[in-house]
Formats: C-alpha cells, structure tokens, sequence
C-alpha cells in the first residue's frame, strides 16, 4: 500500500489545496499531517491571537477532514524530526508541502529535503498554494525579482494562474498515532483580542460568500471608508491558507467589477511582498533600500502609540481597534504606521513588532514590507511620503463615525470636531478624559521633509 504525508503548514483547507491532492494522487493512502512546531513557538512569532485563531483552523479541518473518511494526525515537537518520524511510521514515499518564502520556511524545507533525502524519500514542493503566481515565477531582465509593483503588476495580470482545485471526496488515511488538537492556551498563554473572529475555513468560506455577494461590487469606492467597514476580512483567512489566493482571484475576476478589479490588485500586492521576500529573505528585519536614518529612541512616545494615546483621534482610533479585534483597515494601518515612523520618527522594526504582536493576520511578508513602504526603506519609489493624520482623518472619516466607535471618550464630540480635539482650546477640552497630543505636525513635517532628522516630542 503506497502512502503519502501531506505536510500542512499555512494551507489550512480542503479545497483547493495542490499539497493535499498531490499527496492523493500519489498514493492510496494520505497522512494529513500538522505538527506543533516547537521551533517556530521558539521565534516569538506564535502570539495568542494567532493561536486562537489557528486551534479554531485546525479543529475545522479535522472536521472536514472526518466528513471525507480521514483525519487530522497531529504532531508535537520539531517540525523535520516528527515529520520523517511519520514518513518512517507509514513508509511514505513523499512529503508533500507548499512553498514558503521566510527564512524560516526556507531552513524548514532544506532540513526536511536533506533528512528525508537520507532515508531514501523525497520531499515535493508545490509553489501555488500560498500565493496565486509562485515567488519567482516573473522576473524582470537581469534580475531576480521585481522591485517596483506596477511593472510587476502588468506582468502579473498576464500570468496564466492555474485552475482551481476541487475539494477531495474521500481522503483515505493509514491507522497511526496522533496527538490531540492543540488548544490555543497550549500553543501561547495569554488573553487574546475580545474581538477576534473565529478561524477555520467553513467560516472563511462563508464570509467569502457574503463578501462575493455585494460587499465586493463597492470595494473600488469604499475599501478607504474607515466608518464604512467595507473590506473583505479575508486576510486572516488567506493568512492561515483557510482559503485559497487563487480561488479568491478566479471569483473577483468574474465579476468584472471596478471593486473586483480593486480587489484583484489587492492579490498582486500580496503576492508582490511574498516575491520580494522570498528574493530577500533578509528584508523581514533589515531596510530593504537603506537609507541611514537616525531613528529616535523614544520609550514613551511609542508606549502612547501603541496604547492609542497619542492625542490625534484617528491613530488612536485606528490602534485601539488593533487591541480590540487583533485586526484593523488597510488604511488604518497605513496611517497608524506612517504616524510611528515619519512624524515621531521611530524605527519602523519596532512599529512591525507591535502589529505581529496583535495581527490575527501577522504576515511575515506583508506586515514588514508594508511597514517598510511606509518608512521609505522598502519598495516605495517616493521614500519621503508622509501622511498626515488629520488629513487622513478629514479624507477618510469625514464624519468622524470610525473615531467616534473607537474612542469612547469623544462620543459626544459632534461631526468632524472629533478630528481638531488636538486645536481645541483649554475650555472646549474641559471633561474630555483624552491625552493632550504627543508632537507637533507641523514640526515634525518640516523637520522630516528638510532632511533635518526627527521632530521633538511634546513635553
């Protein structure tokens, strides 16, 4: 009987899944294959939220797993040793598993490839299943990757993406020894986000139903709205493999929409920042383009960031929803991130560090080059690009609703004075329980945009 491991790591799903039906069709028998990997909780990059999230993603693929005859094995301990354990166990032939592009999924896959490889078996690598256009599959001339997004984006609009796979009807497993399925508080102790959504792909794919079924037609013109709320939530989901890159992008792209069209270039930056770092491994924690800024050590003005008590509405807003729900707006990132690293200054590693720390969606790819785009250090050709939040705020909540449902202390605050709480005067202030503001915009504007280092904190 021929048998076959399929390694799941951040592909949590059963439909469309390249890992799991090559690992079918190679074999009459297939272990579906998790393990808690020790090495990774080692890295700090397993935080509470996640966690959650991830027991949720495991329990609803063993169920769907059960429903087809199968089941989930489990594992504990370092991730190459219990999986050529397994490969023993069963005398697979092959370990399936989907391309990553961190360094830690680089190590993971050499490891695995070379202790396999010494007991006569064979590791299979199947680069679209995390993203939609395998890392590396384009490249401009000369080089090994692409460094800017729009001549990126023209190439990958012509890609031809491959078809979307069907979810197993059966999967036949061998009998073997599983542990049990990890609740969150065994994977990382600590309280996690009281909004947090629930994990799993049964729950991915239904928002992705309802998402399909209007929300998506206004996404061109509302995916900025911060009082709207009218994003996908899918990057948890999309994060965790609960649903499929290329599913998403099959679906939108039949909709022929502008919000479908807007949503599809969401995807490419996606696979953009997973391209980018699968070339630099290296950009995870170093400036991609370096640029010798002199960061500011600033302990207390980054501890009032990341509380949401800067003093400007809209970066409170938008970080308070962070700890709230472990989840916050693509623009809301942009301006919470633009606030830390251009207005006081501070060393974008420690802003990413924050966003890891609470991200449901904490991608290793996404997160640190997003952060780096914002700071000037990665890929944005205008490194100097500063956003001022009461702009923003006046741009994107021009009623002030997102503060309002975020800062409970200015709720009786009227339309958009909610935005100028910074300008009030003394007596306009009196009986708001809200912190004065942190630093000047307008100096730290100046300063920045002459060149001329940090803006000075508030006393």
């Amino acid at each position: 009987m021929r048998v076959s491991v399929a390694l799941f790591t951040a592909d949590l799903r059963v439909h469309d899944n390249p890992v799991l039906q090559a690992a079918l069709r190679d074999a009459e028998r297939v272990v579906p294959l998790f393990v808690v990997d020790t090495g990774i909780r080692r890295t700090g990059f397993v935080v509470p939220n996640r966690a959650a999230f991830l027991a949720d993603s495991l329990a609803d693929l063993d169920a769907a797993l059960r429903a087809r005859g199968g089941r989930l094995t489990v594992r504990v301990g370092d991730v190459a040793e219990e999986t050529c354990r397994v490969a023993t166990e069963t005398g697979a032939a092959a370990v399936h598993i989907a391309g990553g592009v961190s360094r830690y999924a680089a190590r993971r896959e050499d490891r695995l490839r070379a202790e396999l490889a010494g007991d006569r078996r064979e590791l299979r690598v199947h680069d679209a299943s995390l993203t939609t256009v395998p890392p590396g599959a384009l490249t401009p001339a000369g080089k090994d990757h692409f460094a800017v997004f729009t001549p990126y984006f023209r190439r990958w609009q012509g890609f031809s993406v491959r078809g979307v796979l069907p979810a197993p009807g059966a999967v036949p497993v061998p009998d073997l020894r599983s542990a049990g399925l990890p609740p969150a508080q065994s994977l990382a102790s600590g309280p996690t986000s009281p909004g947090l959504p629930a994990g799993g792909e049964s729950e991915g794919r239904r928002r992705l139903r309802s998402w399909l079924s209007g929300p998506l037609a206004a996404y061109a013109d509302r995916q900025d709205d911060l009082a709207a709320d009218a994003t996908s939530r899918l990057s948890p989901y999309l994060h965790f493999g609960c649903l499929s890159p290329t599913e998403l992008l099959h679906r939108a792209r039949a909709q022929d929409s502008p919000g479908a069209h807007a949503f599809v270039r969401q995807l490419a930056w996606r696979d953009f920042h997973h391209q980018v770092l699968a070339a630099r491994p290296d950009a995870a924690d170093h400036d991609y383009r370096p640029r010798h800024d002199r960061w500011r050590r600033a302990t207390k003005e980054v501890k009032a960031w990341q509380e949401g008590r800067t003093g400007y509405p809209v970066v409170d807003a938008a970080l308070r929803q962070l700890r709230h729900e472990g989840w916050m707006p693509g623009r809301a990132r942009l301006l919470a991130a633009s606030f830390l690293a251009k207005t006081l200054y501070v060393d974008w590693r420690v802003g990413a560090r924050h966003f890891l720390d609470l991200l449901v969606d904490g991608d290793v790819a996404n997160n640190q080059l997003n952060w780096q785009w914002v700071a000037g250090t990665g890929t944005d050709t205008r490194p100097n690009r500063l956003l001022n939040p009461l702009v923003q705020a006046r741009r994107f909540d021009p009623r002030g609703e997102y503060v309002r449902r975020w800062l409970p202390e200015l709720r009786n605050l009227d339309g958009t004075t909610v935005h100028r709480v910074p300008y009030l005067d003394d007596a306009t202030r009196t009986g708001l329980d809200y912190p004065a503001s942190i630093v000047d915009l307008a100096a730290a504007a100046a300063r920045y945009g002459e060149g001329r280092g940090p803006a000075e904190p508030r006393a």
